[in-house]
């Protein structure tokens, strides 16, 4: 298989410090911070500088920026950013998520044309908010696209949405109890008010909002043997990708199916809310357009980024997971008249954490650094990587 990779992993940095495993990490997408969470109930913020010789790649240099010392009274399991990058959400075991704002210093004062300050200042981090309401332990926690709502799962079988209020205030919209299992991940569409989910159940739910009532679940996807850790969207929308315990990750779609011909007229929908999710010929369906074979132990996370895409290209898809390998394949359009995938591994990197499993990765979605990507472990280190080709 190696003399068939096209990519090499190169390791650009290692951010110890903290004292327990990490558990996730999430870029800030407007700013050029990254944070992690652990079982030391902390988030470390890094940040990083992007410098650019003539003669070479960009290179990137991490420092700690900040530790936060959670108010939550066990594990940090989850966080993740708003899409402004301003506000900070975590997820613990302690069942609560927390909502975390840096304190605005006086010299903070150049403002965007919303008002917001350009860049992040110095000021210590805050909560401005506990959201109470789960049973038990928290997993996952995630922003919509457009930063109105928030969502968060549970050990407890439930999914909660959270509507986002001026002032640091949350109204929940929605405690949907679909799965019938742990819940581990949710994952909101890129561009519409879709939220997906993923279980110990081994299956996968997606959910709407019906304007005249409540949010409700219209899809169950089953496919996994065993239980779903992690889900992505690919950046443009059509697909997701699941990573499971049955050491596959998978990818599906939402498939116009017309019965009036061969399957060769099968084509891949853009995935809208129910009301708008009808083809010419009547409705699509869900189904698996890849499989991919994630290592020899359970897949605990999968990321999709843009990458360095080619023409057609679909973007980078990773995973990580039990057996410390990272993961990398490039995702292409399927061929005119086909909805099958045909996913190229083009890098694998082995032991990423050494000996430790491989909780996280996650892509960079800052412009220009598609190719960086971070991972977080059991060692409790964040390591931040990048691809390149291998004749570079």
């Amino acid at each position: 298989m190696a003399e068939n990779l096209t990519h090499t992993v190169r390791s650009v940095a290692e951010l110890e410090g903290h004292s327990d495993r990490a558990w996730n990490l999430a870029w800030n997408p407007k700013h050029p911070l990254v944070a992690s969470c652990s079982a030391d109930k902390t988030v470390r913020l890094y940040s990083y500088g992007v410098t650019t010789a003539s003669t070479s790649e960009s290179s990137l240099s991490f420092k700690t920026s900040q530790t936060i010392h959670t108010e939550h009274l066990k594990t940090v399991r989850a966080v993740a950013w708003s899409p402004s990058g301003r506000t900070l959400a975590t997820g613990s075991f302690d069942s609560n998520v927390g909502i975390w704002e840096q304190e605005r210093d006086e010299d903070d004062d150049e403002e965007d044309e919303e008002g917001q300050p350009r860049s992040l200042g110095t000021g210590d981090w805050e909560c401005v908010g506990t959201l109470e309401g789960h049973e038990t332990e928290c997993k996952s926690v995630g922003y919509s696209s457009t930063g109105t709502l928030l969502a968060s799962c549970s050990r407890d079988k439930s999914v909660w949405i959270w509507e986002v209020q001026p002032d640091a205030e949350f109204e929940c919209m929605g405690v949907l109890l679909e799965h019938s299992q742990d819940v581990k991940c949710v994952a909101w569409h890129p561009h519409e008010e879709i939220l997906a989910s993923g279980s110990y159940d081994d299956t996968i739910k997606l959910y709407v909002d019906d304007p005249s009532d409540d949010w409700y679940c219209f899809t169950t996807i089953s496919g996994h043997e065993s239980t779903v850790w992690s889900i992505a969207w690919s950046p443009c929308g059509k697909y997701l990708a699941s990573a499971s315990d049955d050491k596959t990750v998978r990818i599906w779609a939402y498939v116009d199916v017309n019965p009036n011909s061969n399957s060769d007229s099968n084509r891949i929908l853009q995935v809208k809310p129910p009301s708008a999710m009808t083809s010419a010929q009547g409705n699509g369906r869900w189904v698996q357009v890849a499989v991919l074979e994630g290592g020899e132990r359970s897949v605990y996370s999968v990321a999709w980024g843009k990458g360095k895409q080619s023409e057609g290209g679909l973007g980078w898809l990773a995973s990580a997971g039990g057996d410390g390998a990272v993961r990398l394949w490039d995702i292409q359009e399927p061929e005119a008249g086909s909805v099958v995938l045909k996913p190229k591994l083009i890098a694998c990197y082995p032991e990423a954490h050494g000996v430790y499993d491989v909780n996280c990765v996650s892509w960079n979605p800052r412009p220009g650094l598609e190719d960086v990507l971070a991972t977080a472990g059991d060692d409790g280190s964040v390591k931040i990587w990048r691809v390149v080709p291998l004749n570079k």
